[in-house]
């Protein structure tokens, strides 16, 4: 739905721009200060002011055109799908520790429902959840390149565009539960299955 708005938005923008410049009306160029400027006798000591020309209307409802559809673009890549939303709400928030001493810090964005604020020492990303065919929580920063996955036990933070990881090991109260479990009672390993009739 995003993709058919934000296609739909980008094919209007050169038409949109072409109408306006063809229905503008011409106007006489306005007087500024300039010519008055240049009409001043060269004996006077007064600086010279010269002011800028005002744009046109034209110029202006282009303008405005093209912040509305910025903004239509921005609230399209904001808006998240029922599904989406649905990931955001498994995502552990809080301080989280990770292995070596470090945290991670994750934060609702009360201004973007289903984004988040993760933060810790050296980096901070605003992330929107992705969808996976897994099942783990995937929220991602694409301008930047980062990635937090999440899975029962633990949590990783990744850049993708150095390909390494910042965070590693990270567990909520939940997840070291989940950890603890699978101690105690290991998964059946796929090579100890009985074989197939």
């Amino acid at each position: 739905m995003k993709t058919l708005l934000v296609t739909a938005l980008m094919a209007l923008m050169p038409g949109l721009a072409l109408a306006q410049a063809q229905t503008a009306p011409a106007k006489p160029k306005a007087s500024t200060k300039a010519s008055v400027a240049q009409k001043t006798p060269a004996k006077s000591s007064a600086p010279t002011v010269v002011a800028k020309a005002e744009p046109t209307s034209s110029r202006v409802q282009l303008k405005s055109t093209a912040n509305q559809l910025a903004a239509g673009f921005v609230a399209a890549r904001a808006a998240l799908s029922t599904e989406e939303l649905a990931i955001a709400e498994r995502v552990h928030v809080g301080q989280i520790p990770c292995e070596l001493g470090a945290t991670v810090s994750i934060a609702a964005d009360p201004d973007a429902p289903g984004h988040f604020h993760i933060g810790g020492k050296g980096f901070r990303y605003h992330m929107a959840p992705v969808t996976t065919t897994t099942g783990a929580v995937r929220l991602e920063d694409p301008k930047a390149g980062a990635v937090w996955l999440q899975i029962a036990n633990k949590s990783m933070l990744m850049d993708q565009k150095k390909g390494q990881r910042l965070a590693d090991e990270c567990m909520s109260p939940e997840q070291v539960a989940v950890a603890e479990a699978i101690k105690k009672t290991p998964p059946p390993s796929l090579l100890d299955a009985p074989p197939a009739k």
